[in-house]
């Protein structure tokens, strides 16, 4: 089954007959609108059939063309041919020089830490104390660092708020 836009097709192009043509103009709203558009639409092809003739070439243009003709032809199969960079041997090459950079730096790294160093980022619990009163859930602790800067922390869980006797120092 055609859809309409191949039997329009046909129908401007004069190549529907019979049953076929009059079952299709029977189903245009409007014939005589149709009909105008077919004939403009076949003085628009008569005028490009006129206009769009192949031009004659010269000797020197026709070479010239041949010529872009073949390096168009050539060159896909040109690039094909040439390896880029990164092959496969690079690539393994290339993950294996990365690999082994990896192993050194952690080794060096590792060697310069001794394992019964404290950290410079250890704290210690100093207190803690809970308030059944607010929450009996709650707790609350002071971190303090062992670096020059002496930075406390108090860190609370599941209390609303702090009670009104515990005042930052």
């Amino acid at each position: 089954m055609k859809t309409f836009e191949e039997k329009w097709t046909a129908w401007l192009d004069g190549q529907l007959s019979g049953k076929e043509l009059a079952e299709f103009e029977s189903s245009l709203p409007d014939l005589a609108a149709a009909e105008v558009e077919k004939r403009d639409a076949q003085k628009l092809g008569a005028f490009l059939k006129e206009q769009l003739t192949t031009q004659a070439m010269s000797n020197e243009e026709f070479f010239s063309h041949q010529l872009h003709e073949w390096i168009a032809r050539e060159s896909p199969a040109r690039h094909r041919s040439t390896s880029t960079w990164w092959t496969i041997p690079r690539l393994v090459w290339s993950g294996a020089t990365a690999l082994a950079l990896f192993v050194i730096t952690t080794v060096v790294l590792m060697s310069q830490h001794q394992p019964g160093e404290q950290s410079e980022y250890l704290t210690q619990i100093l207190q803690s104390r809970v308030d059944p009163a607010a929450n009996p859930n709650a707790t609350i602790s002071i971190f303090e660092s062992k670096t020059d800067n002496k930075v406390t922390v108090l860190w609370t869980e599941g209390l609303q708020s702090l009670p009104a006797d515990y005042a930052a120092k």
